[in-house]
């Protein structure tokens, strides 16, 4: 299946860093999620209740952001794409987490990871 989908960028806040500094004020993330979708049954109702409704997506990426202080990208990263996988039941997800600010860094620094279901597991949603 080639059908996806996207969200780009979505701009959370959260306290997370190896430092206490870091986690003391809360900073700018950016997340992206991309997972499978069957687009045709959507396309052809135009009613979202046929679709993946992507604020689902928005609203793990954000209860995860602004949760429980972290202290890696990479567990961030790896909490939200575990979650899509149990909660929205796609067969796989793609998660780049990047602080955009890191303290002492010139430049934004990302992790992106990429889970999937076992191999036998075909619940992925298909619409």
């Amino acid at each position: 299946m080639d059908d996806r989908i996207v969200l780009s960028d979505l701009r959370l806040r959260g306290r997370h860093g190896v430092g206490d500094g870091e986690r003391a004020r809360p900073q700018d993330f950016a997340v992206t999620i991309e997972c499978p979708t069957d687009a045709r049954r959507a396309a052809a109702t135009d009613d979202v209740a046929d679709a993946l409704d992507y604020r689902r997506l928005r609203a793990i990426a954000t209860e995860v952001v602004e949760g429980t202080s972290r202290h890696l990208l990479e567990t961030l990263a790896d909490t939200i794409a575990r979650r899509v996988l149990a909660e929205v039941g796609v067969a796989w997800v793609r998660v780049r987490v990047t602080k955009v600010a890191p303290a002492g860094w010139e430049g934004p620094a990302a992790v992106e990871v990429r889970r999937g279901r076992p191999s036998g597991d075909d619940s992925g949603r298909s619409s």
